[in-house]
């Protein structure tokens, strides 16, 4: 095993805020209060800082490191299914995919969170439901996330969540 420093703190950081704010917010906050309203502000805040960072970051921050790719994916899907590890250094092909879906899903709450403290759009059905449908969405997603690091940690024998922590991956 060798131990390779993949995750910079602006990415840990960013992980683990984000994953506090959205578990306040969708747990904890009253949804019609104003720390529901500020708690989305800073995610969407968060969310900017990360994509600005997925461009000038390091190496495994940034997005041109996870292209979205079909056939990479495809081919995580094939050697999963086959009993064939194959450790990533940055994110893994599913993982990548992951990472987009979560953007944009939180890009978009925020969006429709926003609209919904317009005067153009408050109290208007569809804004609302949207809100509502991009939340579930978001919330399947990080089950499917947590779910899918731990068994890829246990299926290649790497520490996935640790690595978010500490920065490093301990590599066969």
């Amino acid at each position: 095993m060798s131990k390779v420093r993949v995750w910079d703190p602006v990415v840990r950081v960013f992980h683990w805020s984000i994953a506090g704010g959205f578990a306040a917010n969708a747990l904890f906050d009253d949804a019609e209060g104003k720390l529901h309203e500020w708690t989305g502000y800073a995610i969407l805040a968060l969310v900017c800082l990360r994509l600005i960072w997925g461009l000038v970051g390091s190496r495994h921050a940034r997005f041109a490191d996870f292209p979205p790719s079909v056939g990479a994916a495809v081919g995580q899907l094939s050697d999963m299914a086959a009993g064939r590890n194959h450790a990533h250094v940055g994110h893994s092909p599913l993982g990548a995919w992951m990472i987009y879906n979560l953007l944009l899903s939180l890009i978009a709450i925020c969006v429709s969170g926003y609209m919904m403290t317009t005067d153009a759009f408050f109290g208007v059905g569809w804004v609302e439901e949207l809100h509502e449908i991009l939340v579930t969405w978001a919330e399947i997603s990080v089950i499917l996330h947590i779910a899918g690091a731990i068994y890829e940690s246990r299926r290649l024998g790497i520490n996935l969540p640790k690595s978010m922590v500490t920065g490093y991956k301990e590599m066969p």
